[in-house]
């Protein structure tokens, strides 16, 4: 899926841990994903270099 310049990092795993509110799958908040499309070039590129590190600290906390 693509918006713009920057691909969505969506895995379709779509599994949100509630306790962290993140996504399981790609590591975004739940308002990441749904404000995704309407965010702009430059703030989906900040999220895309967070969340390597969020999916590693994920998994460490699970």
């Amino acid at each position: 899926m693509k918006f713009a310049n920057i691909t969505s990092p969506c895995k379709l795993i779509c599994d949100l841990d509630l306790k962290f509110s993140l996504c399981k799958g790609c590591g975004r908040s739940r308002e990441e994903i749904a404000l995704w499309a309407r965010y702009s070039d430059a703030q989906r590129a900040f999220i895309m270099t967070e969340l390597p590190e969020r999916l590693i600290s994920l998994q460490k906390k699970i």
